[in-house]
């Protein structure tokens, strides 16, 4: 299976690398990976002695406070390790920010079937009321919707009620 993963046979590329961290998933969002959340900045490979593979992957955080980094760094470092690297870091860089707008296409839509309300793309604009209150619900998919809380089971998501379907729902908050 690890022949598999590039073209060349190699499992010690930064593509390898890549191609397994689509299996750490965000604790919080087991449908997400860290690739669909774009908290993995870098990946850099370095063979410090001919019979030495090392790999550094750098992630940046959600926020600051989130309590999944350390669950994270650890799956990170397991998955990678698997490739057979002798030596795997795994960087929190706090100096690139993340925004909502990092997240995949693919991962706003995996929200949305989970059960999530996804972040609106905010495109470096500045986070409006009208993006706040304009959001649609992943039942029925109306946009009559009302902020209950602004904060959900985790610190990343409000909860929402939709007065359509008489639902309340967790929206991923737009950062």
């Amino acid at each position: 299976m690890v022949n598999e993963l590039t073209a060349n046979g190699s499992q010690w590329t930064e593509a390898a690398v890549w191609q397994v961290l689509e299996n750490v998933k965000d604790p919080e969002i087991p449908v997400l990976s860290v690739i669909d959340m774009g908290i993995i900045t870098a990946v850099q490979i370095s063979n410090p002695k001919p019979e030495t593979r090392n790999a550094i992957v750098i992630m940046t955080p959600t926020f600051v406070g989130c309590p999944a980094i350390e669950v994270m760094k650890k799956n990170i470092y397991e998955e990678v390790k698997k490739l057979g690297f002798d030596e795997v870091k795994v960087q929190v860089d706090f100096d690139v920010k993340w925004t909502s707008d990092r997240m995949k296409p693919e991962a706003k839509i995996k929200l949305e079937k989970f059960g999530l309300a996804p972040p609106p793309e905010m495109k470096d604009e500045e986070l409006s009321e009208e993006m706040l209150n304009r959001v649609r619900c992943p039942h029925c998919g109306s946009t009559d919707t009302t902020l209950r809380s602004s904060f959900g089971s985790t610190l990343c998501r409000a909860i929402r009620f939709c007065f359509n379907c008489k639902q309340g729902f967790e929206q991923f908050k737009p950062i």
